[in-house]
Parts: C-alpha cells; sequence; structure tokens
C-alpha cells in the first residue's frame, strides 16, 4: 500500500532537524550575519521549516515584518540563499547541509480571512435571534 505524501506526518528527527533550522535562521537574520544586499533582514521572520524525509531539502516559511513587500523578499532570499546557507554552515553541524527554499507564509492572512468569516457569521446570527 502506497503512502499519500501530502497525508505523511513528520518524524521527529524531521521536526527536530527543522526546529533547529528555524532558530538558527532566526538568530541569522537578527545578526544579519548573511549580509544579503539591499535586504533587512532584521524585519523577516522565519514562521515555520519543513524538512524532507531525507533531510537534504528544507522549506522555509517566511514573512517580512508587516507583510509588507512579501514578494520581493522572497525572491531576493531565494536569489541569495547561498549567502544564508553559508551563514547557516557556521551554526549547525549536520551530515548534510539542507538546500533552502524560501517560501510566501500565508497562514496569517488566511487566519484573519477565517476570524472575518467568523464574525461575520456571529454578527448575522444575532441579527436573526432578534427578528425570530
Amino acid at each position: 500500500m502506497k503512502k499519500d505524501s501530502r497525508n505523511q506526518a513528520y518524524s521527529q528527527r524531521q521536526l527536530r532537524v527543522g526546529e533547529l533550522i528555524k532558530q538558527n535562521l532566526g538568530e541569522i537574520f537578527i545578526r544579519n550575519e548573511a549580509k544579503i544586499p539591499m535586504l533587512d533582514t532584521k524585519m523577516i521572520t522565519v514562521t515555520e521549516v519543513r524538512m524532507t524525509p531525507d533531510l537534504k531539502t528544507a522549506r522555509t516559511y517566511v514573512i517580512p515584518l508587516g507583510g509588507v513587500e512579501m514578494r520581493k523578499t522572497v525572491s531576493t532570499l531565494t536569489e541569495f540563499s547561498h549567502l544564508v546557507r553559508k551563514a547557516l554552515s557556521k551554526k549547525i553541524d549536520t551530515k548534510f547541509l539542507p538546500k533552502l527554499s524560501f517560501i510566501e507564509d500565508n497562514s496569517f492572512e488566511y487566519a484573519e480571512k477565517i476570524e472575518r468569516l467568523i464574525e461575520k457569521n456571529r454578527k448575522n446570527e444575532t441579527i436573526e435571534k432578534k427578528y425570530n
């Protein structure tokens, strides 16, 4: 029986390595150790890091402060990911240094949208109760 890769749970090792990389990337960005031109890395938040099962690729979800210029920030990080990897290699000691792929984190926008829908639904319920 074949496992569905979309519903596959992450192993403890994947979670542990992902958290290690997340913490170190946060430090690198705060201290501006990657030296990425035209980008203030102090304004970037790493929200999540998901590792592939072989631990060779890390999908890194990032969001700039305030969500401003998200596409530009992600494309700049992707373009200069070799500088981020170089700074990361000085911080962690793993058998393979994972390849970093940066992805826009839209989870906050999604949560906000859900919150607005719930609030709208509550208002509609209170209006219906008044007329019933």
